[in-house]
């Protein structure tokens, strides 16, 4: 059986996207920015490889210092700021290299790039570094607004059919704003964590309430189940 998820950056992409060449100069740039209502654009050369993006923050060093006279040593503290103030052209203006994600990267994967570099979005290039679109932190929040009864039967196929092939009839997925509550008795308890958190991982799930029991028995309380048959998810 094929799991439908993780879902790709593909998947939620806006793949028409605005860029700027080598040569574009420093009001032209700020012009498309404001047109396109964006904070940041690719720079590209040739056939469309991204070798570069123009930011807000490269384009302000021009405004803020534009009549200070700063000590030798705040030149130095600030050379990256000084240099920018002092360029005309997205090739000057430009943080090099690129910061970009595969189209078919994992939204997580795409996630954990804008942390780390913190960043607000990132070009999307194909095995050629290619531009394709680009992806912003709001486009990775779109995999929330999946329905409830399409997580449901995401869980249901992807998860329980998987985990408990014998336990299945008697468990109930249910699922109310993303978050979900999974319910009913199995015969192996192991492998009740293991279904919270496939649960969890399934794109677009807000939080999981597993309440899955299984039959107890002996002085100890001890489980005595059997285990389910083959079929449990690797």
């Amino acid at each position: 059986m094929t799991t439908r998820s993780p879902h790709t950056v593909n998947e939620v992409m806006t793949s028409t996207v605005v860029a700027v060449g080598l040569d574009a100069q420093f009001k032209e740039i700020v012009s498309v920015m404001r047109q396109w209502q964006v904070s940041a654009v690719p720079v590209i050369e040739g056939e469309g490889k991204v070798v570069g993006v123009v930011s807000e923050a490269d384009l302000l060093p021009k405004e803020e210092l534009r009549d200070t006279a700063p000590m030798m040593i705040e030149q130095q503290r600030r050379l990256a700021d000084y240099a920018k103030a002092g360029a005309l052209s997205a090739r000057e203006l430009m943080s090099s290299p690129a910061i970009t994600v595969p189209a078919t990267a994992t939204l997580p994967m795409a996630a954990h790039l804008m942390a780390r570099h913190r960043i607000k979005r990132l070009p999307v290039v194909d095995e050629t570094g290619t531009l394709k679109g680009i992806v912003s932190r709001g486009d990775l929040l779109k995999i929330f607004l999946r329905r409830d009864d399409e997580l449901a039967d995401e869980i249901r196929h992807d998860v329980i059919d998987r985990l408990f092939p014998v336990s299945r009839r008697s468990i109930h997925v249910e699922v109310s704003k993303g978050a979900v509550t999974l319910t009913g008795t199995v015969r192996d308890p192991a492998l009740v964590p293991v279904a919270a958190r496939l649960t969890q991982a399934v794109e677009g799930v807000v939080d999981v309430n597993c309440l899955l029991t299984s039959p107890i028995t002996g002085p100890a309380g001890a489980a005595s189940a059997a285990p389910e048959e083959a079929g449990t998810a690797r």
